[in-house]
């Protein structure tokens, strides 16, 4: 992202190509750790990373290539800090594969774009997702969606982001049924929710009807964080990055183009 990635050699290991590249401090987690636990880190540093990342997009993306786990793990920081760069793509695929079928535990949990977790078609908009979730992780110092298992993870997404269309959950029955999974949702769409009851211990279905979102709420998350009571016009212009970014229904979902030309990206 910014510079090339220099490999620096390679080897054979056990039938096994090894490539060797140049070795980076830390990654963004450990970054995370060490100058923004629980806090985030500074705005104006978030807003240099995420343009670094959706150039990282916009390449991978001109080769057709998906990355399917953009996490902090998986994205390198050099020893100044001012440099990130996108490794580890062992889950990577390319969209002109014709083998890529559904799978609902594609990426890791937290960063897992909704139509993955549907069983739905995914392409590259599962990165941009992915991105859009590092960035509020890296802003407040806190996972945005800190699911248990698929079905908490449905409900944290409708808890911040409201409803889903009901043309996903359509497709998301009838893949699920094809798939001999049971449906996170019924077929009047309301929420098959799964618990634990307190007292038993037992498992418990509820279905619940999901209200529409809550106006504002990804804006207030952001505006309640401590890194950015230095600039509050561009925690504004993050939540409405995050807002185009992270939408439910990746057909409505910022495009990488759109999101490098968004005025969070492209201040000064």
């Amino acid at each position: 992202l910014g510079s090339e990635i220099h490999l620096l050699t390679n080897f054979e290991h056990k039938s096994h190509t090894a490539l060797v590249f140049e070795s980076y401090a830390m990654n963004l987690r450990e970054t995370l750790k060490k100058f923004g636990k629980n806090v985030g880190i500074n705005i104006k540093s978030v807003r240099i990373y995420a343009r670094q990342l959706f150039i990282a997009l916009r390449h991978i993306a001109s080769l057709r290539v998906v990355h399917a786990d953009i996490k902090p793990d998986n994205i390198l920081v050099s020893e100044d800090f001012r440099t990130l760069k996108l490794c580890d793509f062992g889950s990577a695929f390319k969209e002109t594969d014709p083998d890529n079928d559904p799978t609902p535990y594609l990426v890791s949990r937290f960063y897992r774009a909704p139509e993955i977790t549907l069983g739905l078609e995914y392409d590259r908009r599962i990165d941009l997702w992915s991105v859009g979730v590092c960035l509020f992780e890296l802003f407040t110092g806190s996972v945005m969606f800190p699911g248990r298992d698929n079905n908490h993870m449905l409900q944290v997404f409708m808890d911040m982001k409201g409803r889903f269309p009901v043309r996903m959950l359509k497709r998301h029955i009838a893949s699920y049924e094809g798939m001999q999974r049971v449906p996170h949702f019924s077929d009047d769409f309301r929420f098959r929710q799964q618990t634990v009851d307190k007292v038993t211990g037992k498992g418990v279905v509820r279905f619940v009807d999901i209200p529409p979102q809550s106006s504002g709420t990804l804006k207030k998350a952001l505006m309640a964080s401590k890194a950015g009571a230095d600039d509050q016009k561009l925690v504004v212009d993050l939540a409405d990055l995050l807002e185009k970014v992270l939408n439910l229904d990746p057909d409505k979902r910022a495009t990488v183009r759109e999101a490098l030309e968004h005025p969070f990206v492209k201040s000064k």
